[in-house]
Order: C-alpha cells, then sequence, then structure tokens
C-alpha cells in the first residue's frame, strides 16, 4: 500500500511532522493499526537499524529517525491502548539508580515500541525497589536496564538480586545495556542477556522471549 510505503520512507529520512500527516490519513483512510505500525514505521525503522549496525549511519540520523517514528507513536499509542490489539511482550525499562543519563535508553525505548511491545519507562535513578514493582505490577515479560556510568554498575547487580529476591528472576528476563556494559559484565551482574545498541536490543530480546 502506497501510503504505508511513505510512512516507512519518511521515517527512514527523519521527517516527524510528514510521518505524523501520513499515519493520521492512513488511519483517517481505514487502515489497522497493525499494519501502519508494522508495514510503516517498524519497516521504516528496521532499515535504519540495519544502517546504524553497518555503520552506514551514525547516532544523531538514529535520533532523528526515532524522533518521526515516536511522532507516529503519538498517534498510534493510544488508539492501540483502546483496541483489542495485542502486543508481543511486555517491557519495563529504565536507568539504573544514581545515573541521569537518558538519550540511550529513551532510543531502545523506541525501538521496542516500534516492534510492538507495551513499555512502561521509569525513567531516570531508578531503584531497585522501583523496577521490582513496576515489573510486578505489570507483569513484566522483561526488564531493561542502562547505565552511562562505570560507577553504576553496581547497581545493576543489586537490581537483579533484588528482582530474584522478589520472585520474579524465573518469570522475567532482564537484559542490560549502555556504554561501558560489555557481555562480560552482563554475565558477571546476572543478567539474562546484553546488547551493544538500540538496534540489536530489540532482536537480543525477542531471542530472550522465544519470539524469533
Amino acid at each position: 500500500m502506497e501510503i504505508l510505503n511513505e510512512i516507512s520512507e519518511n521515517v527512514v529520512k527523519g521527517d516527524a511532522h510528514v510521518v505524523a500527516e501520513l499515519v493520521q490519513g492512513a488511519l483517517n483512510g481505514g487502515v489497522h493499526l497493525q499494519r501502519i505500525m508494522n508495514e510503516g514505521m517498524v519497516k521504516g525503522m528496521t532499515v535504519i537499524g540495519e544502517r546504524f549496525k553497518n555503520n552506514e549511519i551514525y547516532l544523531p540520523e538514529m535520533m532523528v529517525a526515532a524522533r518521526a517514528m515516536n511522532a507516529g507513536l503519538d498517534i498510534i499509542e493510544p488508539l492501540m491502548a483502546k483496541s483489542n490489539t495485542s502486543y508481543v511482550g511486555k517491557v519495563v525499562i529504565g536507568t539504573v539508580r544514581d545515573d541521569l543519563h537518558d538519550v540511550g535508553k529513551n532510543m531502545v525505548r523506541i525501538m521496542f515500541k516500534g516492534a510492538g511491545f507495551q513499555v512502561f519507562d521509569l525513567g531516570i535513578d531508578v531503584s531497585p525497589d522501583e523496577f521490582v514493582k513496576a515489573a510486578r505490577d505489570n507483569d513484566a515479560d522483561l526488564i531493561a536496564m542502562s547505565t552511562l556510568l562505570t560507577l553504576t554498575i553496581p547497581n545493576m547487580k543489586e537490581t537483579i538480586k533484588a528482582i530474584e529476591g522478589a520472585g520474579l528472576k524465573n518469570e522475567t528476563k532482564i537484559m542490560v545495556g549502555g556504554a561501558p556494559v560489555t557481555h562480560n559484565i552482563a554475565d558477571q551482574v546476572g543478567a539474562d542477556g546484553y546488547a551493544p545498541d538500540c538496534a540489536r536490543a530489540v532482536e537480543r530480546a525477542k531471542e530472550l522471549l522465544g519470539l524469533t
């Protein structure tokens, strides 16, 4: 469908205003929410994600495309909540305690939303108890933690211990990420998975949840 291709192309271009107009036009024309999401916005962000992984574009271009995607999501999400459209999973996401950085976390959140996950964003400086409460209250399938600071990596481990202590570890997968985080660190803190960037975060999450 031409309008879905246009949505995808303008997500890639990063034109938020046009994406919003096209999404509304598609809705007005009776196109199903899931088609707009999957064949329009997600298709565009998939292209961006591949280009990012291949070093064909960099973070600024990724952020511009993500903002365009978000413009469409702002229209789609309230309607999805009211419809019978099902999510592929529930994700609780946040930056760990004592870290106030959120650019990477916000990018991952947008990618998760675009992939059809219901996302509960706890923001920055999130305590272990807050992660546990949000995961329990929202019956989360996945907890995603971010940090930009090496000195807050121990707070990831503390959070994971709190999740285990609450009895949620067996039913909720845990992912970690951020500039100082590596596979080895993810193993050391007790996470189930790690992704080096927002483009690969969704892939890893789907692997952990058996969605691939």
